[in-house]
C-alpha cells in the first residue's frame, strides 16, 4: 500500500497536479501606462489563484498603476526587479469621504506573502494634490480640513489619506525584498495579525504628515529584521488599539531607521499592551524626536520589553519612558520589568532632521535641550527598570536666558497626566542627562553621560524614587553643583560614582 501510494504521489507531482498556480498579470492583459485600468486584472489574477489552492501572481518589470488590491489566502503577490506597482493618484479610487482603503488590504487571510525585488509605490505627492482639488470643491469631505489640530499643522485627515498595505486579523504573512515609497499616511499597517514576518525591505516615504514606516497593532509572533526606514512619523511602532489584546512575542533587528518624530516607539495608542518584546542591533541617525520611547498610556501594560544594541547620531532625545493616563475609564495602566542595555547616542543642539521633507514641529517656547527620562504618575510608578552600558554625549550649551528651572522649583515640574506623551511633554526640565520620576526600582549600571558644551542643570534628578542603583555611573562634564538630585529618594545604594568634580556638594538629597 505505501509503496502504491508513493508511485501515485510521485506521478501527481510529475504532472503538475499539486504545482503551484502561478499567473504573470501581463500574460492577463495588464499594461505598463499612468491608468489605473489594471486593477481588475490583477484582482482577478489574485482570485484565480487563491481558488485555485494558491500559487503566485507576478508583476514583472514594468510600471502597473492599481486602485485597491485585495490580497487573498495562499497568494503570494510577487514583484520581480524592476517591478513598480504604483497606486492610483485620484482619491475617488480609494472609497467614499472620511472612510480611505489602503492601496493593497487583506482580511483575515492566511499565508499570504508580497515579495521580490520591485517596488510599491503609493504616488503620494499626485495624491494630495487630487486631494486638495476635491476639498476645494466641496467633493470630498474633511473634519481636520482647514482646522487647526494640537500640532499646528492644518492637514485633511488621516481617513481621507491611503496607507500602502494595511491587513487586518490575518495569519502566516510574510513581506519580503520589496521597496515602500511615498504613502500619504502610515506606510503599513497590521492588525492583530499573527506569525508576521517582515524581512529585507526598503521604506522610504517623506510625503506628508502620519508617514510612520511601519505599525504593529495587537500582533503576536513577529519579527521585523534586516530593512530601513526613512520616514516623516514614527519608524517602527509598536500600537495597541484593543484593550483585550496587546502586541505580544515580538522580534526587531538589524534595521535602520530614520525619522522626523521617533525611531522606535511603543505607543500612543497603549490599550492593551506590550508583552515579551525584544528589540535589538538598530542604527538611527538623524532623528527629530527619542531614538526610543515608551509610552502606556491608556490602560494597557508594558511587561518585559528588551532594547538593546542601538546606535544613534543627530537625534533629539534617547530614552522615553512614560507612564501616563490618557484614557477616559479608570484602568490605569502599568510599565514594568524594562531593560535599556548597550545604548550609545549623540544629542545635538540644533533640529536634528532640518532640511528633510515635512520637518517635525518644532517647539513654540524656547528650552534647553531635553534629557532623558522615566516618569510614572503619583500613586502609578514605572516599576523595574535597568538602564545598563549606556552612553549619552550631549552637545549642550543650555543657557539660563533661555530656560531656567531652579532646583527649589521642583515641586512646579508638571505632571501632565493625560497628556500626549513624549521627550519634551513637561516644558523645561531641571537636569540635562536623566530626569526621573515616580519610579520604583531603577537601576543605572555602567552609564556615562556628558556634554560638549556648558549646561548649568544637575546631570541627574531622582524624585519620589525606590529603589535607586547607581553602580559604575559616570558624569564626564558638569559646570555647578550638584551634579547629582535626590528628592523624596529613600537609601539609595551608589557604588563606583565618578564625577568631575570631587565635591561634597556634588550630590544634593532634598526632602518634600
Amino acid at each position: 500500500m505505501k509503496k502504491i501510494f508513493l508511485i501515485i504521489l510521485t506521478t501527481c507531482i510529475s504532472l503538475g497536479i499539486f504545482a503551484q498556480k502561478v499567473v504573470n498579470i501581463k500574460d492577463r492583459g495588464a499594461r505598463s501606462s499612468d491608468q489605473t485600468g489594471n486593477t481588475a486584472i490583477i484582482q482577478k489574477a489574485i482570485d484565480e489563484v487563491s481558488s485555485a489552492g494558491g500559487g503566485t501572481v507576478i508583476i514583472p518589470a514594468g510600471r502597473f498603476v492599481t486602485a485597491i488590491l485585495t490580497l487573498k489566502s495562499n497568494v503570494n503577490l510577487h514583484l520581480d526587479k524592476y517591478a513598480v506597482l504604483a497606486g492610483s493618484t485620484k482619491r475617488a479610487d480609494y472609497g467614499p469621504s472620511s472612510q480611505v482603503s489602503a492601496l493593497i488590504v487583506a482580511n483575515k487571510a492566511t499565508n499570504i506573502s508580497i515579495t521580490g525585488e520591485g517596488m510599491i509605490d503609493g504616488q503620494g505627492e499626485a495624491l494630495l494634490k487630487d486631494i486638495y482639488v476635491m476639498l476645494n470643491a466641496g467633493t470630498l469631505q474633511d473634519k481636520e480640513w482647514k482646522t487647526e489640530n494640537p500640532w499646528h499643522q492644518v492637514r485633511p485627515e488621516e481617513e481621507n489619506r491611503p496607507k500602502i498595505i494595511d491587513f487586518d486579523f490575518c495569519k502566516n504573512v510574510t513581506i519580503k525584498g520589496i521597496t515602500l515609497r511615498n504613502a500619504l499616511c502610515w506606510v503599513q499597517r497590521y492588525n492583530q495579525c499573527e506569525n508576521l514576518t517582515v524581512d529585507s525591505i526598503y521604506v522610504e516615504s517623506n510625503i506628508f504628515w502620519n508617514n510612520d514606516g511601519i505599525d504593529l497593532v495587537d500582533c503576536k509572533n513577529a519579527t521585523i529584521s534586516n530593512s530601513f526606514f526613512n520616514c516623516d512619523d514614527d519608524g517602527i511602532c509598536f500600537k495597541s488599539s484593543d484593550r483585550n489584546s496587546r502586541c505580544e512575542n515580538i522580534v526587531v533587528c538589524n534595521c535602520v531607521v530614520r525619522s522626523s518624530a521617533s525611531a522606535i516607539k511603543f505607543g500612543t495608542a497603549s490599550w492593551g499592551g506590550f508583552k515579551n518584546i525584544t528589540v535589538k542591533d538598530i542604527f538611527v541617525y538623524d532623528t527629530f524626536r527619542s531614538a526610543v520611547a515608551m509610552e502606556a498610556v491608556d490602560g494597557g501594560v508594558m511587561d518585559n520589553v528588551t532594547i538593546e544594541n542601538i546606535k544613534a547620531v543627530n537625534t533629539g532625545n534617547a530614552l522615553v519612558i512614560r507612564l501616563g493616563h490618557r484614557n477616559k475609564d479608570e484602568v490605569i495602566s502599568s510599565l514594568r520589568n524594562v531593560t535599556i542595555r548597550n545604548l550609545d547616542v549623540e544629542v545635538p543642539r540644533i533640529k536634528p532632521d532640518i532640511g528633510y521633507n515635512m520637518e517635525g514641529p518644532s517647539k513654540r517656547y524656547p528650552h534647553n535641550v531635553f534629557p532623558s527620562s522615566a516618569t510614572g504618575i503619583p500613586g502609578h510608578a514605572v516599576e523595574n527598570v535597568l538602564i545598563e552600558n549606556v552612553k549619552i554625549s550631549y552637545k549642550g550649551g543650555a543657557d539660563k536666558n533661555v530656560a531656567c528651572f531652579g532646583l527649589d522649583s521642583l515641586n512646579r515640574v508638571p505632571e501632565k497626566i493625560s497628556d500626549y506623551p513624549e521627550f519634551s511633554m513637561f516644558g523645561e526640565l531641571p537636569s540635562w542627562g536623566f530626569y526621573v520620576r515616580h519610579v520604583n526600582g531603577i537601576q543605572f549600571k555602567n552609564v556615562t553621560v556628558g556634554f560638549d558644551e556648558s549646561d548649568f542643570r544637575p546631570a541627574y534628578v531622582f524624585d519620589d524614587v525606590t529603589g535607586l542603583l547607581l553602580n559604575n555611573v559616570e558624569v564626564k562634564s558638569a559646570t555647578e553643583m550638584p551634579v547629582i538630585v535626590l528628592k523624596n529618594t529613600n537609601k539609595p545604594v551608589i557604588e563606583g560614582l565618578k564625577l568631575p568634580l570631587q565635591d561634597k556638594k556634588a550630590i544634593r538629597y532634598i526632602k518634600k
